[in-house]
């Protein structure tokens, strides 16, 4: 090698893209050290190989990418630590892929460390005339226990709720239920045992109010990262409702039964009228039940800032759908066979709670919701269906009450468009930050960023890891080598080899012509020499 090295042998000016796994399975502690520590070393290795006349970079799981020197390079490595998430990994390597085509270099290749969890490689990945080792240290993975839901239900308590939960694991863990806060500024809701991937649900009546915090923990185990999830949870006095008698039997008697189980109180707080009788919101607006009136309805709405307007009556059967994001599907498959078709007027910023065909049935919007049929089975069978209720009391304390806010959940770096209104966010701290193009980007790390809308609490963003990341399986080498649809493609559990290969795999100068061309030159030195001092040379 010293003697190659000399007369211009080793490896070939070579665009190398090391791709560096940092989601969070990579923090997994195993032997007593964080799995990702190795995959760092190696990743610091194959970038401490490079030459002047190489081109490096560095892209990450979660989509930082850094360039330029080999030293610029090693330093973002060393600075480098798992993120909260799973970031995307088929989509770094593309991205390392044209990187290294676009490097002005004929010897290119991707060099991936990575701990080889299922999950992270679900879908192939194209890498053409690109070299790729994959480094995957040997071992297998710790058995794990993990929170994959936490959520409040409804996420408005009034004051009363439930917290539910599902955890993963082989068998049962003990855990605890906190609100409040995050850590030790949160207090104790309750604790119990789970069982061996089991529901969770706590059911309870807290005497904090307002906008607050919670989280349902683990024990610690290997991978401490998905022992906490978070969830976020508005609490006050339900919202009182008054039901004018126009609007019927059904009406009233739902209103009656809430009230009677304590989710909503009778009051003036807010309205459940007809849209000709509309004076003032908040307000559960209903399509009135006489075509004729529409033309009062709309007036109402416009009269009250409501942005939206009944069109003439449509006599003909549908079917409601709610859009697929939807957790608790109360208004799907409510028959519909007379309605007043809605539309907005003007610049409408609302949420479409339900459809009939591609036509929005329920809107909501700022202290607003309108129902486009009259809660009369004549209309709809929605009032005489089991999801009435529940819905009923979810849409007046989500959009009705006073303190009115919404929670966005969101994976750790997620981008997210601001509700209306909303300014900043805080920050990890509990520092306000405002906020840019009305565009939320996730913080990194896990847990619940409150939302401020002219300084005051407008809602919650939930951030969590991905439920598959707690998934701790890998996949076998041959498994993962068909990731990869390149002829080029190399799976090694030798983090040298791996660092070396991102150099030589493909882009070795050969050492024949040198050690020809030198072989050459001694055999001509010595017929010059030979023949000067007067001796035959046989060749």
């Amino acid at each position: 090698r010293p003697v190659g090295r000399l007369i211009g042998s080793g490896h070939a000016p070579t665009a190398v893209a090391i791709v560096l796994d940092n989601s969070l399975s990579t923090s997994t502690i195993v032997d007593g050290t964080p799995l990702f520590r190795r995959l760092r070393s190696a990743a610091l290795a194959a970038a401490r190989h490079a030459t002047p006349s190489d081109r490096v970079w560095l892209i990450t799981a979660d989509g930082r990418v850094v360039g330029g020197s080999s030293t610029a390079v090693a330093d973002a490595i060393q600075r480098l630590e798992p993120v909260a998430g799973a970031g995307d990994l088929p989509a770094a390597v593309a991205r390392a892929v044209g990187l290294v085509r676009g490097g002005g270099l004929s010897a290119r290749h991707v060099a991936i460390a990575t701990d080889g969890q299922a999950t992270s490689w679900r879908r192939p990945t194209s890498v053409p005339d690109v070299g790729v080792s994959a480094f995957v240290p040997a071992g297998s993975p710790p058995p794990n226990h993990a929170v994959i839901v936490a959520e409040a239900r409804p996420s408005r308590w009034t004051p009363r709720g439930s917290v539910v939960a599902r955890t993963l694991g082989a068998d049962s863990a003990t855990y605890r239920i906190a609100i409040g806060g995050t850590g030790n500024a949160a207090r104790t809701l309750a604790r119990g045992i789970a069982v061996a991937d089991g529901e969770i649900v706590v059911r309870a009546a807290p005497p904090e109010r307002g906008w607050v915090a919670g989280s349902v923990e683990l024990e610690p185990d290997e991978l401490r990262g998905d022992d906490v999830r978070y969830f976020a949870a508005w609490i006050g006095a339900a919202p009182a409702v008054a039901v004018d008698p126009a609007l019927g039997t059904f009406a009233r008697t739902a209103v009656d039964a809430l009230v009677q189980s304590d989710r909503l109180r009778a009051g003036s707080d807010a309205a459940m009228v007809p849209a000709d009788a509309l004076t003032k919101l908040p307000a559960m607006i209903v399509a009135p039940s006489d075509p004729v009136r529409v033309g009062a309805a709309n007036r109402a709405l416009e009269r009250a800032g409501v942005p939206w307007r009944f069109g003439a009556a449509r006599h003909e059967t549908g079917t409601a759908r709610e859009p697929a994001t939807t957790a608790a599907k109360l208004i799907d498959g409510a028959t519909v066979s007379m309605r007043f078709p809605l539309t907005p007027d003007g610049d409408a910023t609302a949420d479409t709670l339900a459809r009939v065909g591609a036509e929005p049935w329920i809107v909501a919007g700022d202290r607003y919701v309108v129902i486009a049929s009259p809660l009369d089975p004549s209309a709809t069978d929605f009032p005489v269906r089991a999801g009435f209720l529940p819905w009923l009391a979810e849409a007046a304390s989500q959009r009705l009450a006073g303190d009115g806010g919404v929670i966005l959940e969101a994976t750790p770096g997620a981008r997210l468009r601001a509700p209306t209104g909303v300014q900043a966010i805080d920050d990890a701290s509990g520092q306000a930050a405002s906020i840019a193009n009305g565009e939320i980007v996730a913080p990194d790390r896990a847990g619940v960023y409150f939302m401020r809308r002219g300084g005051a609490k407008a809602g919650a963003v939930v951030v969590n890891s991905e439920p598959d990341e707690s998934s701790l399986a890998r996949l076998p080498a041959a498994v993962l080598r068909s990731r990869f649809d390149g002829s080029d493609v190399t799976i090694t559990a030798d983090p040298e080899r791996w660092a070396n290969d991102a150099y030589t795999g493909s882009a070795r100068r050969p050492l024949s012509t040198p050690i020809l061309v030198l072989a050459a030159l001694i055999l001509i030195t010595e017929a010059i020499i030979a023949r000067g001092s007067g001796d035959p040379v046989e060749l």
